[in-house]
């Protein structure tokens, strides 16, 4: 960890990485050491239509740790288990899973474990 304080926004920090795919994209941040990230899911969104093409894998691999801003994302696991997340939520999701955005809003998540691999080619 740094030895001195950080304090950064997503909104204007230069050192964001943006990585962009159909319907979505994930904002990477550096701070303290590590990274958080913000996806930013777009109606009609989904994991396995969207960046399936760039994981090359049959689930996403990513596990994430997660707090839901906004909107709503269903989740379904690969031993076949499904749920829906909405605002407000905390979310841990291990490797082995597809979600898509359910409903017109946009879903926005900080992410602070999984966030850095995420639709990177």
């Amino acid at each position: 960890m740094p030895s001195k304080h950080e304090h950064k926004k997503f909104s204007s920090a230069k050192d964001i990485e943006t990585r962009t795919f159909n319907h979505g994209k994930a904002e990477i941040m550096k701070i303290g050491g590590g990274e958080v990230g913000r996806l930013v899911l777009q109606k009609g969104w989904k994991w396995s239509n969207d960046v399936k093409p760039i994981a090359k894998t049959q689930w996403c691999e990513a596990p994430h740790f997660q707090y839901h801003v906004s909107g709503r994302l269903h989740v379904k696991m690969s031993d076949g288990s499904e749920f829906e997340l909405g605002p407000g939520d905390v979310s841990y999701l291990p490797s082995g899973h597809d979600a898509w955005v359910v409903g017109d809003e946009p879903v926005v998540v900080v992410d602070w474990y999984g966030a850095g691999n995420y639709a990177k080619s």
